[in-house]
């Protein structure tokens, strides 16, 4: 079983509830809960929450550790093998729709590419910023462009590398058969309305705020170059402390870019037709879908 949604949408709650009225474990697939060292600014499942039902890939990296699409892959499906020899049912969540898609669908192999395609785009990130970067993804690869974290420059100079050097798009390698499975799938995403999901946003913003979100940037500031820290939520910050902006402007470009990241999840996921959409509140119309894909 699959939960997947936008950033504060309540997957957390449900998947809470169904793993106590199933009985089974949590696999997290939020590229960005893996890591020890981020806890405020990826919302992970809080310490009480985490004891309510055994989680898997929460903490489980530092960030100075390489870990990328393919390698969750691969520890997941090991991993399901051993929970499925004693649940009948895994709950597996998160928001990062690349990696959901790696368990569901397979990813494709993409051929090595030349070294030093990478290094000229890193050296144009460092001396000419973000921007380029977006653009040439923008005209090389409009459908990855509306999916991805346009402020991640890891993800962009990924797609770019990709695109340079094979001459294919990267959306393109995710367009290909789906790879069989030994187990069965169902598909739940969580929807609320435009206007409701963006004030928990803020609110979310506004608590992680308050329980030391800034804090926790500045100590991992001198980190700010590795691959886990180029996401929505530390980068901002960043900003700030470099002096690009005021406090006041860090908070608005947090809960601003953090809408952005929601309204992209939500563009990812709805190109899949095996979901089915529900508010978090119809939690019996969801077990009982459940519960019937079980009897089946």
């Amino acid at each position: 079983m699959v939960i997947v949604g936008p950033t504060a949408v309540g997957k957390t709650e449900l998947c809470l509830n169904l793993a106590k009225n199933f009985k089974t474990e949590i696999i997290s697939s939020d590229s960005r809960q893996f890591f020890r060292e981020m806890e405020l600014g990826t919302a992970k499942p809080s310490a009480e929450e985490l004891k309510m039902a055994r989680h898997h890939f929460i903490n489980t990296l530092s960030i100075h550790e390489e870990y990328d699409v393919k390698k969750f892959e691969r520890d997941t499906l090991f991993l399901l093998e051993t929970l499925f020899e004693s649940h009948d049912l895994v709950v597996m969540t998160g928001g990062s729709g690349l990696y959901v898609d790696a368990i569901c669908k397979g990813f494709d192999d993409i051929d090595a590419v030349d070294p030093n395609i990478r290094r000229e785009l890193i050296q144009s990130f460092e001396s000419e910023g973000i921007e380029p970067l977006q653009r040439e993804l923008l005209n090389c690869d409009p459908e990855y462009y509306r999916t991805v974290d346009l402020q991640n420059p890891q993800r962009l100079m990924r797609a770019l590398e990709v695109f340079r050097g094979t001459g294919k798009p990267f959306s393109a390698f995710r367009e290909k058969k789906i790879q069989p499975r030994p187990f069965g799938i169902i598909k739940i995403g969580l929807k609320r309305d435009r206007e409701e999901l963006y004030t928990r946003i803020n609110l979310r913003m506004d608590q992680m705020i308050e329980k030391g979100l800034f804090e926790e940037a500045e100590g991992l500031y001198p980190f700010r170059h590795l691959n886990a820290l180029q996401t929505v939520g530390y980068s901002e910050i960043f900003g700030y402390i470099e002096g690009e902006y005021d406090k006041e402007e860090a908070v608005r470009l947090l809960k601003r870019n953090s809408r952005r990241y929601a309204k992209r999840q939500l563009t990812w996921f709805k190109k899949d037709e095996q979901i089915h959409w529900f508010h978090p509140d119809q939690y019996l119309e969801i077990q009982n879908l459940i519960r019937n894909h079980i009897a089946l």
